[in-house]
């Protein structure tokens, strides 16, 4: 399924959401509802698994959105049992034009019993693995990185499911956040790094695992608290939580990125709303790169919290200066050469009467290939904007990420072939400034900013720095960042 226009194309995305609830009854209804709050982090495919001691495992994956397909009680109906885990995906790692196979959860049945995996994250080692268990006699039936640790568990010796997934998830390099079920047991795991979030709530006697604290908002749930990095939780259908942490310990590395734009607004990361934080990235902005202007308009809609941060800071009005058609799907209509030219205009529209003759501010979160912010810069002086001065509420995006985000190839990125004067010719604007590595770590909470020693998150797409070194990428050519 490509991108339907532009605007899409334009964006990075996060390759998946992960969502298990165990000790309710109909637990895929509730894995259904998780993965439609969890829609932003994969709009692509999803699936469910579900299991019932009458019925076994059974399984639902389709393509497209979660409310065209786990809303019909014809299918939901076929996913009894009051433990289910379900997956929502983009696709990164493995083909891109994808196959129904390559939808999550992954299941397989083992000697002692049947399990089903769920994995947000990249694995970083995936085609070394892959040749290593191809050459042992394993049989793909993917092209996702993730059925590794599914051919891995089938390989340990160890004496039951969880201890097999720890010994699977030993070998494994990258980032990784595992929702997995047994017939009996719910497993959530994080990498050692912890890259990807993961969070623990209580609904009524059950629990629930989910990438975000918005997920659990869905169905009622209370938010107890996150999964530590490198920790792996096993909770039994009796409410029993067993927690233990079974990598070596490493330095946190949570991706600043899901502050920036990944994660919904409504979420709680680290203790801290995603809101607030994405308003004090504008106000970092505004301190940092003040400009005189009229208006401080949003490009909607991830821009809008940064948008309202800069205008209280700097005084400027806000104003929702472009405004974004809410039912615009991904399908839309068969985009014809005409309806394609089109681009951005499908999805967002100029307020013409609040603009003309304005200076205008727009904030906007990223700018990855520039395309984008060219065809929003010409619609705003289209308007009759007098001028436009484009504010990034994050760093240049230089590099891509490796850790389970859609990225285009580097040469791709608008930052890692032009400096920041050069972007703003090339996107013909009057000025363009872009928050600051410290500003942006000031805003999620680190006073004094960026460790340049040990740096407090992954910012590799914006700094080059890997935590983990790319060893598949690596093979195939890719340069790292020569070291200062």
């Amino acid at each position: 399924m490509p991108p339907s226009h532009p605007f899409d194309d334009d964006k990075l995305k996060e390759e998946c959401g992960v969502y298990g609830v165990i000790g309710v009854t109909d637990a895929a209804n509730f894995v259904a509802l998780g993965l439609h709050a969890l829609q932003h982090r994969g709009q692509e495919a999803g699936g469910i698994v579900s299991y019932h001691p009458e019925h076994g495992f059974n399984s639902a994956r389709r393509f497209g959105y979660v409310r065209d397909n786990f809303t019909k009680a014809s299918l939901m109906e076929t996913l009894p049992g009051s433990l289910s885990i379900g997956h929502v995906r983009y696709s990164t790692a493995g083909s891109k034009a994808a196959a129904i196979r390559d939808v999550q959860p992954f299941f397989g049945e083992f000697s002692m019993g049947g399990a089903a995996i769920a994995h947000n994250g990249n694995i970083t080692n995936a085609a070394a693995l892959r040749r290593e268990l191809i050459e042992r006699g394993s049989i793909f039936q993917s092209s996702s990185d993730s059925e590794c640790i599914i051919h891995l568990m089938a390989r340990s010796l160890q004496r039951n499911i969880p201890e097999r997934m720890q010994d699977a998830l030993r070998r494994v390099e990258g980032a990784f956040s595992v929702v997995a079920m047994t017939r009996t047991k719910l497993i959530g795991v994080r990498d050692p790094m912890g890259v990807r979030p993961l969070v623990l709530g209580k609904v009524g006697d059950g629990w629930v695992l989910s990438s975000e604290t918005c997920a659990l908002d869905i169905i009622g749930a209370e938010f107890i608290r996150e999964i530590e990095p490198g920790e792996m939780v096993v909770i039994t259908e009796n409410g029993g939580v067993e927690s233990q942490f079974p990598f070596r310990k490493q330095a946190s590395k949570f991706c600043i990125f899901e502050h920036v734009y990944f994660s919904r607004p409504d979420s709680i990361l680290g203790g801290r709303s995603v809101y607030e934080t994405r308003e004090n990235i504008g106000r970092e902005l505004a301190k940092e790169s003040p400009v005189e202007a009229d208006l401080v308009c949003p490009v909607p809609d991830s821009g809008t919290p940064a948008a309202i941060g800069f205008s209280l800071e700097s005084g400027i009005p806000y104003a929702m200066g472009i405004i974004r058609n809410q039912y615009m799907g991904r399908t839309f209509i068969e985009p014809t050469e005409q309806i394609r030219n089109m681009g951005v205009r499908l999805k967002l529209n100029v307020n013409r009467a609040l603009i003309e003759g304005k200076r205008v501010i727009l904030v906007d979160d990223s700018v990855v290939r520039g395309t984008t912010s060219r065809k929003i810069k010409e619609m705003i002086l289209d308007a009759g904007a007098k001028e436009v001065h484009f504010r990034i509420a994050s760093p240049p995006t230089a590099w891509p990420c490796f850790y389970g985000v859609d990225t285009p190839n580097r040469e791709k990125l608008l930052a890692a072939t032009m400096s920041e004067e050069e972007m703003r010719q090339h996107l013909e604007v009057d000025s363009l400034k872009f928050i600051s590595l410290d500003g942006l770590y000031r805003a999620v909470g680190e006073a004094q900013g960026r460790d340049a020693k040990c740096p407090q998150y992954c910012d590799a797409c914006f700094s080059g720095e890997y935590p983990v070194a790319p060893s598949d990428m690596i093979e195939k050519g890719f340069v790292l960042k020569a070291a200062e």
